[in-house]
């Protein structure tokens, strides 16, 4: 899952350590680190961002980006990018050589989803995430490790109307439920090693880790983690951000990024305390561009070997491309995402999904939204005449909430988000004529 994945505050919390800001920060297409700049702020690049709206951000121990010499709020889920100007919030810490960081979250929520498919479920939601740093000589090495407690709200997971995807018992496949994520969701290392003033390459190697496709996963972009639920086309675009084993190699050089994974293509199964085999049977890759502080764009295909338990003998090749576009303002933040994935099944259909998902913050109210369209063909089981169709949904969801800060490192987020949807006449009279759900949560973070 996560390098250094943003924890977004909407209330900076008071700074653990105190650095002065460059005096001019240079560009951010042009983010040039000399080898010796490692630790603290050195060599570190805000890329034209805020100054004062990142003033909490600014004020700890800073790290290098993990995969070269640019500023590390590039850095997010795996070996994706983001915009340098995204807030990247977390508990910094300095042990000698050694610059740590870890952020994280826990969130109650009522789930109700409605229509005659829905049902309704109390569960928390957990992320936490680590992340220790040290320079060797003109390197740089980085450990992440991230774990969640959701294997405790059941294999079964909670109710997500539309969405398919993975198996709770390994003998029946989950519909209209978004299944619980691993206790171990990375435990990764990357080594970056500097070629030029602006060019590096780099090693990632996880177990379990995320490849090098898709565009950030949705648990860390800012929009998609304002919104507690998953989205529905999670499997066309990020489904690998927890992949138990993932070899990737790649080279930067200013605003580009190119990279190439070897990695296991099925998905993890329905123990999710434990380990999967490493199978290293797929790959992908990915090119990533950063023109500017705001913007992040990227195109990536993979070549996915048996991704789903229970089709083993189904392969999948799946193409994704997504822009996103970030917007820094005193004592707010603007983050909008929009992303297309494409699932070839062999044998079986070619389905696409689509997403556009935007958040906006300022001061400590946010607000959140997210439209999205899917190609599914999974959602009827058996002797079902509709078995294996395919159906054309969409759903759209807007939510909001509210941050009280706690204390020097906690905050509390109290919030909802509410879900329409458009289905074809086929689908109606198995989810109603008009379904609507809806989520309470509060959020308890440490950044």
């Amino acid at each position: 899952m996560a390098p250094m994945a943003p924890m977004h505050s909407i209330a900076p919390m008071a700074p653990t350590a105190t650095m002065t800001p460059p005096a001019s920060p240079p560009s951010a297409s042009t983010t040039p680190s000399t080898p010796a700049d490692h630790g603290g702020m050195a060599g570190m690049e805000m890329s034209g961002m805020d100054m004062g709206q990142h003033a909490g951000h600014m004020g700890h121990v800073m790290m290098n980006g993990a995969l070269g010499g640019y500023s590390m709020t590039r850095d997010a889920s795996g070996t994706a990018w983001q915009p340098d100007s995204e807030q990247h919030h977390g508990l910094h810490r300095q042990f000698g050589s050694w610059s740590t960081m870890l952020h994280g979250y826990l969130t109650a929520i009522y789930d109700d989803q409605g229509g005659l498919r829905g049902a309704t479920k109390g569960f928390v939601q957990s992320h936490f995430m680590g992340t220790a740093q040290r320079p060797i000589g003109k390197d740089t090495l980085t450990f992440h490790a991230a774990l969640s407690l959701d294997p405790l709200m059941g294999n079964s997971g909670y109710p997500l109307l539309l969405q398919t995807g993975e198996t709770a018992d390994g003998k029946t496949p989950l519909i209209d439920r978004q299944h619980p994520h691993n206790f171990f969701s990375e435990l990764s290392a990357t080594y970056s090693h500097p070629l030029a003033a602006d060019t590096n390459t780099f090693l990632y190697v996880g177990y379990p880790g995320e490849p090098a496709l898709g565009p950030v996963t949705y648990l860390h972009r800012f929009a998609g983690m304002a919104n507690p639920e998953t989205p529905i086309d999670h499997h066309w675009l990020d489904s690998t951000h927890i992949t138990f084993g993932v070899v990737t190699a790649g080279i930067t050089k200013g605003p580009f990024k190119l990279e190439a994974s070897d990695f296991t293509g099925r998905e993890p199964d329905q123990n999710r305390w434990g380990f999967n085999p490493a199978r290293f049977d797929s790959w992908s890759t990915r090119l990533t561009f950063n023109p500017s502080a705001n913007l992040s764009m990227q195109v990536s295909y993979g070549d996915i070997h048996s991704p789903e338990q229970l089709t083993p003998e189904v392969n999948q090749k799946r193409i994704t491309a997504s822009v996103t576009y970030n917007r820094p303002f005193t004592h707010g933040n603007w983050e909008t995402t929009v992303a297309w994935g494409q699932d070839n099944n062999q044998p079986g259909n070619r389905l696409n999904a689509y997403l556009l998902e935007s958040a906006v913050q300022r001061g400590a109210d946010t607000v959140f939204g997210r439209a999205e369209h899917a190609q599914k063909d999974e959602l009827f089981l058996g002797n079902d005449p509709l078995n294996g169709r395919i159906f054309d949904v969409s759903k759209f969801s807007v939510g909001y909430f509210h941050t009280v800060p706690l204390t020097r490192a906690l905050a509390l987020d109290i919030g909802g988000v509410a879900g329409k949807y458009a289905l074809p006449s086929a689908l109606k009279p198995s989810y109603g004529s008009d379904p609507t759900s809806f989520m309470l949560f509060i959020r308890v973070k440490f950044d």
